[in-house]
């Protein structure tokens, strides 16, 4: 066994501990460890406090010289980064003027990428798994939620969900697997059989035999799937094992109310949502999800994360990172810009991409800085944690450490 590593000192520490998971956070709760250290050893935090009272003869250490500032890595838990082609051609059409169904008329949208996505071969889709994923862990997100949904047919889907575990086994970044089959009713289905009853007994039980991912979601839209179309999808999943996660109230309501029924761990989007929704999210155990880079690449209003904490719901906030209504992919950028609309503390925008979206993975290991948990932190060269997001996401970190282990 080898020694434990010590990693500082830093000039702030900010474990993000002793904070609720649902409600409002002020500034004011946040602790700040001064000078502080971080002791690891295999891959797992042993202890958090002062860098001088964590020196001993028994221990190694790795110095940090200058200001700096030490999170939690930063956990993304919605993203679509498995996909091929690109989506330019929709960005600068929607720029122009063009409505979504005149996209869609033109060739565009979610199905322009179904259709690329089909034509690569799996080897290309791990490619680009692992090329975003290592832009995002340059960033400081050292968790990744990566959904499937451009396949919409079992084999497709099942490459999707394939080539996410095979980039899995060489990221430096923890990825974590959502079979979203139910994207959008594919163009192409011509068979009697219905498309979801198909997904649930032909795709499901083999994503359970592969062990290729214990999360299931929807999209429930008038676009999509209805609520009482989607019910009986989700009822099978979760009698199935697997955890509910709601593409929710993105245009229209209805999707919140459905992940609520369904004891969803997350209900994302929400950019529609009214009081009424608001209220029902905030009574229950689903997580909210606010994803800014959609609302950025649309040109619409933004999840309404000040009222959803208000009233007492718990807010992460994940990048939606795909290739047509989120392309920029960068999680401090879009949660920075998100606290600047909505008027959200420094404290509820690090909550939102740290512990608070670790919760919507049903991950405890992660997302914050304490004794057990992964070694998985970001280091920003400041001396003043404010800076970060002051910045906007254009400070960029020092330093990034996975698992006990510096992977930039």
């Amino acid at each position: 066994m080898s020694r434990p590593l010590l990693i500082g000192p830093f000039t702030q520490l900010l474990p993000m501990t002793g904070l609720p998971l649902k409600g409002v956070l002020k500034d004011e709760q946040l602790t700040i460890i001064e000078n502080g250290g971080i002791l690891v050893s295999e891959g797992k935090i042993l202890k958090v406090g002062a860098f001088n009272e964590l020196i001993s003869d028994d221990v190694d250490i790795h110095h940090i010289e200058g200001n700096h500032v030490c999170l939690p890595g930063f956990v993304d838990s919605h993203t679509h980064i498995c996909f091929g082609g690109t989506r330019a051609r929709d960005y600068a059409y929607r720029n122009a003027g063009k409505t979504y169904l005149e996209i869609a008329k033109a060739g565009g949208g979610i199905w322009d990428t179904v259709t690329q996505t089909r034509k690569a071969p799996q080897e290309e889709l791990v490619k680009g798994i692992i090329y975003r994923s290592k832009k995002h862990l340059k960033n400081g997100v050292t968790t990744i939620e990566v959904k499937s949904g451009y396949g919409l047919s079992v084999d497709e889907e099942l490459k999707m969900l394939r080539a996410i575990k095979t980039a899995n086994e060489t990221s430096n970044a923890t990825l974590v697997p959502t079979c979203l089959a139910a994207h959008m009713k594919p163009k192409d289905w011509h068979q009697d059989r219905d498309y979801l009853d198909v997904i649930i007994n032909e795709l499901f039980p083999i994503i359970k035999a592969e062990n290729l991912a214990k999360r299931v979601d929807a999209f429930v839209e008038e676009s999509a799937f209805s609520p009482k179309e989607i019910n009986p999808y989700f009822q099978k999943a979760k009698e199935m094992g697997f955890d509910i996660t709601v593409h929710a109230d993105q245009f229209t309501t209805g999707g919140s109310q459905v992940a609520v029924d369904f004891d969803a761990v997350s209900a994302d989007h929400l950019e529609a949502s009214t009081e009424k929704e608001i209220q029902l999210l905030a009574k229950s155990n689903t997580i909210a999800t606010a994803l800014p880079g959609a609302s950025i690449g649309l040109g619409c209003a933004y999840t309404p994360a000040r009222k959803i904490l208000d009233a007492g719901g718990a807010l992460s906030i994940a990048s939606d990172h795909n290739p047509g209504s989120a392309p920029m992919g960068d999680l401090l950028t879009q949660a920075s810009i998100l606290g600047t609309f909505e008027k959200l503390s420094n404290t509820e925008v690090l909550a939102g991409i740290t512990f608070r979206a670790a919760a919507t993975l049903r991950l405890t290991d992660r997302g914050k800085l304490e004794a057990g948990v992964q070694a998985d932190f970001v280091i920003f060269p400041t001396d003043n944690y404010q800076e970060i997001t002051y910045h906007q996401g254009q400070l960029k970190p020092s330093e990034v450490w996975k698992q006990g282990t510096s992977v930039h």
